[in-house]
């Protein structure tokens, strides 16, 4: 694959390896009546080359590369899963993957710390802040269980994010469903109880499950 490099000229100009054109030629080109042959001509270069300037409103090179980058391994609502969860849970790299990989069975390390790269969410917010010292947490026996439910939007409609955390040991189980209601609500939670290694005696929902 060819790798193309970016040169930087005298004047500040930073142009293409395969650029033909100057900063100068290209507004030369914009501001002429010329025909698009004589300009050709006129600074040897080829009449698409005129046209593709002459249509800009810059000078400046496009970006290289797709507009709208996503991952070749994820559909667009497996991305949008993943997104809601790491925003939903603020939980590290690894316990995402863990958790998001029982719903998501290809979903690689790499492809999900590169997602998270492209959204901005690769690093957690700093929970610490000097104005608010930290609290002591009232501490809980594991088994311990607090649910929610997150939508996820995606272009063809939405789809609900059912999430279990242990407030202890931080297990997380996580399953998407096209509706929330009573059965999908039943069966998450005995797939919770059949995921979960322990015993569970407590679960909290905000949500009404």
């Amino acid at each position: 694959m060819r790798q193309f490099i970016m040169e930087e000229i005298p004047g500040g100009q930073v142009l293409h390896e395969c650029a033909t054109t100057t900063y100068a030629v290209r507004k030369a080109i914009q501001r002429s009546k010329a025909s698009v042959s004589e300009l050709a001509g006129q600074f040897g270069i080829n009449q698409k080359t005129v046209r593709k300037w002459r249509a800009r409103k810059s000078v400046e090179d496009a970006p290289m590369g797709p507009k709208n980058p996503r991952s070749t391994s994820l559909s667009p609502e497996e991305e949008a899963a993943c997104i809601a969860f790491r925003k939903h849970t603020l939980l590290p790299l690894d316990d995402c993957l863990y958790a998001l990989q029982d719903s998501i069975p290809h979903l690689t390390r790499s492809s999900l710390h590169r997602l998270y790269q492209r959204h901005g969410i690769s690093r957690l917010p700093d929970m610490k802040t000097e104005a608010e010292p930290r609290k002591a947490f009232k501490p809980y026996p594991i088994g311990y269980f607090h649910i929610d439910i997150a939508e996820v939007h995606t272009d063809d409609g939405k789809l609900h994010m059912f999430v279990a955390i242990d407030r202890t040991s931080k297990f997380v189980f996580v399953r998407l469903e096209e509706k929330a209601n009573r059965r999908t609500a039943s069966a998450f939670l005995h797939a919770l109880v059949e995921a979960c290694p322990y015993k569970i005696h407590t679960v909290l929902t905000d949500n009404g499950i």
